[in-house]
């Protein structure tokens, strides 16, 4: 069982920065992928971003040259820094990742942009 912890959320103005980090606990093996999605209230939840362990990047193209996901030094640790936030940034983020054919999920972490 992968439990998966998110940290990081918070208030920011608009332009401002924000660094989420997730940890992943519960298993001895290399996850493959790690993302990053978001929900905002009344949307559906939506993928952001996602790193290989390799360190392959994808990204929605909200979050292209704006934000930068990355691999942690410790294993099954992930960043997602957000520069240039904007209000249409605000959700709740949340950490995902799959092993064996099971997806898992944390609990999420708010980030609110104000204008």
């Amino acid at each position: 069982q992968v439990q998966l912890v998110e940290s990081g959320g918070g208030l920011v103005q608009a332009g401002g920065s924000l660094r989420l980090s997730c940890a992943a606990s519960g298993t001895r093996f290399t996850l493959n992928v790690m993302r990053w999605f978001r929900q905002a209230p009344g949307k559906q939840r939506e993928l952001v971003a996602s790193v290989a362990s390799g360190g392959g990047t994808n990204y929605a193209n909200s979050a292209k040259g704006r934000f930068t996901i990355s691999n942690g030094n410790a294993q099954n640790t992930v960043y997602l820094q957000m520069n240039s936030l904007k209000p249409e940034d605000t959700a709740v983020y949340y950490c995902n990742t799959d092993l064996f054919g099971k997806y898992y999920w944390g609990q999420g972490t708010q980030v609110t942009v104000s204008s």
